[in-house]
């Protein structure tokens, strides 16, 4: 703002935001003209975006207009530009809006809407569009009501069918209840060069590209690298299975199976080395414990020999069990590989001794920090957080991936990239990533088990790295 003239940002955010508009109405109405438009406007910049960009789609024929919840404190230039071109004010939300414009708070707000706020919200989203169905919510730079910095929803918030963001991603557009609420997000650059490090990281397909061990031509079954898992048992053997399957999917040269599931993995995976028990199990380069393993003193004790093991290792499901008293607590701060919890949220709470709560982000920092490990908190947009505060986000989750077992395919999938190579935090991420598309893959048929994410698994992999 200091060396470019007055109003440059504001004007380039409204350009692609009515662009973005425009395209939204073309694309379900086949036409912008003539199109109706109702702009939610509160105090500030971002109701001055929203006013700016509302003109630019008044001069292309839109009908738009304008509700301003505090007209004192509407955007004086915005204002003024839409009357200019044709757009005016109302007091209430018509009865048939084509696309909304949600520019009542912006990235400066905190807490839930007012209720005012709220009521004229509820009121335009009830609107009916021209074409019988309801109208378009678009989002300016983040849905009104979320917390920018962590999307935490403490209150009324807009649900949108598209955030315009500009400049840079906010965290709470992608995490926790905000995720949810921001619906696709669209970037807009508007030419800012942020100076510090990011808070959050999203991976991307060229990313994990980039990171996935491959074979090379003097590789073998050993430089490939050996997984471990000590999973299941002759309760749980299905647990077992799953984390054989989503270990044998990536990229290690040799699966070797520990535990009293053996005969149902080598009926399975005969190509799978199998034993009684971690300590009879051989070399590996990295384990995953706990899915399906039980919380007896047989489970504790193959617990206990993974974390003495100076290899990486992924820890899921009943390890957090047998981890949360606290008795090997202090195994894990001391051991100086890499290792990975997996906790979905009522893990977390039992190994936290708290919820998650809103802000995502902070808890699994807190974590990490607490454990001395990599967190990978389950959910919608799975976090992976380390302790030196690096944070990335999954954007390939799906809720059909919401299904028991599900999460024994991802640990093994994940200890089979630390096997590799992989550091704890890469492997979590990549893990997360490749695990979202095989669930997105197995949606396509229908209802979602884990047998199917498994089944999928392998393919997906195969299309992230082609």
């Amino acid at each position: 703002m200091d060396t470019l003239p007055a109003g440059t940002l504001m004007q380039r955010a409204a350009a692609g935001l009515a662009r973005r508009c425009a395209q939204l109405l073309t694309d379900r109405f086949g036409a912008v003209y003539a199109r109706r438009v109702l702009l939610l406007v509160g105090a500030g910049d971002n109701g001055g975006d929203a006013l700016y960009a509302g003109a630019r789609l008044a001069a292309r024929g839109v009908a738009v207009r304008a509700l301003l919840l505090d007209p004192d404190r509407a955007h004086a230039g915005g204002l003024a530009a839409l009357r200019a071109a044709g757009g005016s004010t109302v007091a209430a939300a018509p009865g048939v809006v084509d696309l909304i414009l949600d520019g009542v708070v912006g990235i400066g707000g905190k807490g839930g809407l007012r209720p005012t706020a709220a009521s004229v919200v509820s009121a335009a989203a009830s609107s009916t569009a021209s074409d019988g169905g309801r109208p378009i919510l678009v989002a300016v730079d983040v849905p009104s009501g979320v917390d920018p910095d962590t999307g935490e929803v403490p209150g009324e918030a807009v649900t949108a069918d598209v955030t315009v963001t500009f400049g840079c991603l906010k965290p709470g557009l992608l995490v926790g209840a905000g995720a949810t609420r921001a619906g696709l997000v669209d970037l807009v650059d508007i030419g800012l060069s942020p100076a510090v490090p990011p808070v959050l990281r999203v991976a991307d397909r060229e990313d994990i590209r980039g990171w996935w061990p491959v074979a090379g031509r003097e590789s073998d079954k050993y430089t490939r690298g050996v997984v471990g898992v000590a999973t299941g048992s002759s309760t749980y053997s299905g647990a077992a299975v799953l984390s054989v399957a989503g270990a044998s999917a990536g990229p290690a040269g040799m699966v070797r199976y520990a535990g009293s599931a053996a005969d149902y993995v080598r009926q399975r995976y005969p190509s799978v080395i199998v034993t009684e028990s971690v300590e009879r199990a051989g070399r590996v380069q990295a384990w995953v414990c706990g899915s399906g393993l039980g919380t007896d003193e047989r489970a504790a004790g193959e617990l206990r020999t993974v974390l003495a093991a100076p290899v990486p290792v992924c820890l899921d499901a009943d390890a957090l069990s047998l981890l949360a008293d606290g008795r090997m607590q202090d195994l894990l701060r001391e051991r100086s590989a890499p290792t990975v919890v997996t906790p979905h949220d009522r893990e977390f709470t039992r190994l936290a001794g708290f919820p998650p709560g809103g802000d995502r982000v902070a808890s699994a920092l807190g974590l990490a920090n607490q454990l001395n490990v990599t967190v990978l908190l389950k959910g919608d947009r799975t976090v992976v957080a380390s302790p030196d505060r690096e944070v990335w986000v999954n954007p390939t989750g799906t809720a059909a991936l919401a299904s028991g077992g599900t999460g024994d395919v991802l640990s093994g999938l994940l200890a089979a990239l630390l096997a590799g190579g992989l550091s704890g935090v890469r492997a979590a991420v990549a893990a997360a990533y490749a695990h979202g598309m095989a669930g997105r893959a197995a949606a396509e048929g229908g209802p979602v088990t884990s047998t199917d994410v498994a089944a999928a698994l392998r393919s997906s992999v195969a299309a992230v790295l082609a």
